[in-house]
């Protein structure tokens, strides 16, 4: 594992130490993984909500070469 050190605010820092008191989490760390993995789930939720309003390529194939040339 590796280990990272970045500054952050005052008010994240007390939000951090609420969350643990809270006891949503053990410690800073597990805090931050957290958000980390949510941020990661965020963004591939929002790939497939862009990927289902991508239009569909459907058709002949040498049709739709020439739409793209």
């Amino acid at each position: 594992m590796t280990t990272i050190s970045i500054p952050i605010t005052a008010e994240q820092e007390k939000f951090i130490r609420s969350y643990i008191k809270e006891g949503k989490a053990e410690n800073k760390a597990q805090v931050v993984r957290r958000a980390l993995a949510k941020m990661a789930e965020d963004e591939a939720v929002e790939a497939v909500l862009r990927a289902q309003t991508e239009p569909l390529l459907k058709g002949d194939i040498r049709t739709l070469m020439r739409k793209f040339k």
